[in-house]
């Protein structure tokens, strides 16, 4: 077990950098220092504690990447309370069930969120953020205490809240302090059990490798209730006093190049998306041309023009930074090799919420294109499931400091996710060479990655899709980037109620604009394919989905 205690950790950070700025909103202005930020949890805990909130209750929160989210997360794990982030672009049902599921006591959201849920499906006390006004609750005490939240600091601190005042209590490493929600489904429900530990590995890593120094920026914008997000772009910058500027507003392609040169990061943490989305908008349309085709084909003029592309994106990135580090999702081989000749300064990583998230990483200074770094020395260990680890793919599986606990009531899961010997099935296929570097080479788990890495589990949208009209059976597949349903339809139906063939794919377009709506914006399927045969299966029933790829 790692010997630094994770909540201590924090506790020792906001006294150290008490001055320093810890929280900036990009688009709402806000800047806390690490002393406003220990007065704010402070403030929480005041109202955790009259409302009788006790260790290991969970606390729910949903919304976009703000301090405010920042300070609730903080607040409750170090408390001693469970935090339960929700990701806000979840479907609102699924919200609504994890709420439930996770046994929340108290939920936190922001009003884009609150706006979509069905007023009544949850019973605990709702409050706001950034306002922390009360949204919802049954209990006419808690009304009044909210209303005198003020009052309650002032007697708890007649002086003011002060630097030594920074307590919390003793809360060990093995202990559960996040339940992660990969999904919300009814019937597919998983929440990641994450200890202290296992966020301790991770962040114990990137100071060992000195990812980030004292006084330095960083932009957080990918979603903070994402394990990925929530680690490397809160947790571990917190804890080394650096000024985190939280993307508080749509992150799209121009509102995140503009965030960048303004805060001028001096580590990106990031998707393949947002690669991606370069190569395409800004240097395929360069190089495409036939001038530059010609200029990159001329011996030393190539050199010339390749320095002046690398020297334009890291401007383009805010020109301060001395890493990208990407993951989540696999990199486009022809995006990543681009990057590598122009000697761009990124690392591709490899990693799962189960494992809070890190698993293998390397410098970019020793990044071998398309490998993900390699298993974290002293944190993980990695084997291959083959006859062959160098040579023939087999199943990453891991154990170590940042696997998870388990899933969340759910003991049939995270039995199927462990081997008899106690080594987490990664699901995917890889093989691994003798220096420990990880190289991916496809998939055993039929989880699909979304374009930002969100996890999509195909088996949820089929049996949605399973319900709706004249469907037997169907099979959601990744097709260039867009999910595609292939469905069986239901034939002894159809001759049931004298509808011909014909008009089939009117009803399956119906079917896809029903399924769509009781789904998030990343799970919509683009079109149904119809299949005139049963998928096959194997002697338990279960489709080949390999097959179908």
């Amino acid at each position: 077990m790692i010997r630094q205690n994770f909540i201590k950790l924090y506790e020792n950070s906001l006294k150290e950098h008490w001055e320093l700025p810890a929280l900036s909103d990009y688009a709402g202005g806000t800047t806390l220092t690490y002393g406003d930020l220990a007065q704010k949890i402070a403030r929480l805990h005041v109202l955790f504690d009259k409302i009788g909130i006790e260790k290991g209750d969970k606390i729910a929160l949903s919304g976009k990447n703000h301090s405010a989210w920042c300070t609730v997360f903080l607040a409750t794990i170090t408390y001693g309370a469970v935090i339960v982030p929700v990701l806000s672009y979840f479907h609102p049902e699924n919200i609504e069930h994890i709420i439930e599921h996770s046994e929340s006591k108290l939920v936190f959201m922001d009003e884009s969120v609150w706006s979509q849920i069905t007023k009544g499906k949850i019973t605990v006390p709702v409050f706001e953020i950034p306002s922390f006004k009360l949204f919802q609750c049954d209990d006419e005490s808690l009304w009044k205490m909210v209303n005198r939240w003020d009052e309650l600091c002032e007697e708890k601190y007649p002086d003011g809240f002060r630097k030594e005042q920074v307590i919390y209590p003793e809360i060990d490493n093995s202990e559960v302090i996040c339940l992660n929600y990969t999904s919300g489904t009814p019937g597919f429900c998983r929440g990641v059990m994450l200890t202290a530990n296992n966020f301790a590995g991770n962040v114990t890593f990137a100071d060992k490798v000195n990812l980030l120094f004292e006084g330095e920026r960083n932009l957080a914008f990918l979603p903070l209730a994402h394990a990925y997000g929530c680690t490397f772009d809160f947790l571990y910058p917190l804890s080394e006093g650096v000024h985190i500027t939280l993307l508080d507003t749509i992150p799209s392609f121009r509102n995140l190049v503009q965030a960048l040169q303004k805060v001028k990061s001096h580590i990106i943490i990031t998707v393949p998306l947002t690669f991606e989305n370069i190569y395409h908008r800004k240097i395929l349309p360069l190089i495409n041309k036939p001038l530059m085709k010609l200029l990159l084909r001329t011996p030393l003029i190539n050199r010339l023009v390749l320095c002046k592309m690398r020297c334009y994106l890291m401007n383009l990135f805010g020109g301060n930074f001395r890493e990208v580090i990407i993951g989540g999702a696999a990199l486009n081989r022809e995006v990543e090799a681009f990057f590598y000749q122009l000697k761009f300064p990124f690392t591709v990583g490899y990693g799962m919420t189960e494992c809070a998230p890190l698993i293998s990483y390397e410098s970019h200074r020793n990044f071998v294109p398309t490998s993900c770094g390699k298993v974290l020395e002293g944190i993980m260990e990695a084997r291959i499931d083959s006859a062959d680890p160098e040579r023939i793919p087999g199943e990453i599986q891991v154990r170590g400091e940042n696997v998870m606990k388990g899933y969340f009531k759910n003991p049939q899961a995270t039995a199927a996710a462990f081997t008899k010997d106690g080594w987490l099935k990664t699901g995917d296929l890889g093989v691994m060479d003798k220096e420990k570097r990880l190289y991916i080479k496809g998939i055993i788990k039929s989880m699909l990655l979304g374009p930002n890495g969100q996890n999509i589990y195909p088996e949820e949208i089929e049996a949605r899709l399973n319900s709706l009209p004249y469907v037997a059976e169907s099979l959601v597949v990744e097709r260039n980037g867009k999910l595609v349903a292939l469905v069986y339809p239901d034939h002894e139906a159809l001759n049931a109620d004298n509808i011909p063939q014909e008009k089939l794919p009117q009803i399956m377009e119906r079917n896809r604009m029903a399924l769509n709506r009781q789904l998030a914006r990343y799970e919509k399927i683009s079109k149904i394919e119809i299949y005139n045969a049963e998928f096959e299966k194997t002697p338990s029933k279960n489709i080949r989905r390999y097959l179908y790829q």
